[in-house]
């Protein structure tokens, strides 16, 4: 079911090239799961019937439903790298928040938990199918989710506003904050990549820098009128190259990281209102 991947995830599946077939197989597993629990969610079927889906998915999933092979595959990667199944319900709670009529989110912290329970999650889950055993960088894979959700955010804003959501209000000067945001969550988590083991390593600095780029290409709008114009913004496969030659001196520079002394307080003290990190890690 790895397609799935490669047709919706453009930028994880060319980073996915540089991963062993074991783990790309089971980021591949993880990511059909995310997958479904946004495709119930985002069905254009009556708000009831994807709550009823939705609940019907969550209750096979806590049954260990394993007729569904999604569902079977998740348990699998839940057991063999010790996942807590607080991570997974943070999840489920994040994509539950989005099954309303109408979604508004009005502060900063509201923002960071949601983004923590939709992509925070998917990272620190990753992290552990990566074997990062350094508990301090398992943040930095938190962040790194963080970061790459409040890309899609930014980058999502009319189709978004299409499903009655407004995650951030739906100007450029909100488009750009919430980019200067996300740069903060993708710097944070950058030395904390030098805890993967080399063999999957290059693959998130990768991954890391193209979607990265998608903020780039969104400021170059410049202004609503052009963003609007643009449609949804995807980094071109030239630049793709580009990012990846250019992550070569990344994965050089993280060799000589010896220490992680994690560093985001100020943005997981918001979040620690809500989510105990620590017990998640």
């Amino acid at each position: 079911m790895s397609n799935l991947l490669e047709k919706h995830a453009k930028s994880f599946y060319w980073a996915s090239f540089f991963l062993s077939k074991n783990t790309f197989n089971k980021c591949s597993a993880l990511y059909n799961f995310c997958r479904t629990l946004d495709d119930i969610v985002d069905d254009k079927s009556k708000l009831e019937i994807r709550k009823e889906n939705f609940i019907k998915f969550k209750k096979d999933f806590s049954d260990k439903d394993f007729n569904n092979p999604i569902i079977k595959e998740m348990w699998s990667i839940i057991e063999s790298e010790n996942i807590s199944e607080k991570v997974v319900n943070d999840l489920f709670y994040g994509v539950e928040t989005d099954l309303k009529e109408n979604v508004q989110i009005n502060s900063k912290k509201d923002l960071l938990v949601y983004s923590y329970r939709v992509a925070g999650t998917v990272g620190l889950m990753m992290s552990k199918i990566l074997k990062v055993k350094n508990k301090e960088a398992r943040k930095g894979a938190i962040d790194l989710g963080i970061a790459m959700q409040l890309t899609n955010i930014a980058r999502d804003v009319c189709e978004d506003k299409e499903r009655n959501r407004q995650y951030i209000k739906p100007d450029f000067f909100s488009i750009q904050k919430i980019i200067l945001d996300s740069q903060v969550f993708y710097e944070k988590s950058f030395y904390s990549i030098s805890s993967i083991p080399i063999r999957s390593r290059f693959s998130v600095i990768v991954a890391r820098r193209v979607y990265k780029k998608i903020g780039d290409y969104i400021l170059k709008q410049k202004s609503t009128e052009n963003y609007n114009k643009a449609g949804k913004i995807y980094v071109p496969v030239f630049r793709k190259i580009v990012e990846t030659i250019l992550s070569i001196f990344d994965f050089i520079k993280l060799l000589f990281v010896k220490d992680i002394n994690y560093d985001n307080d100020l943005n997981h003290k918001i979040l620690k209102e809500d989510v105990n990190i620590d017990e998640r890690i």
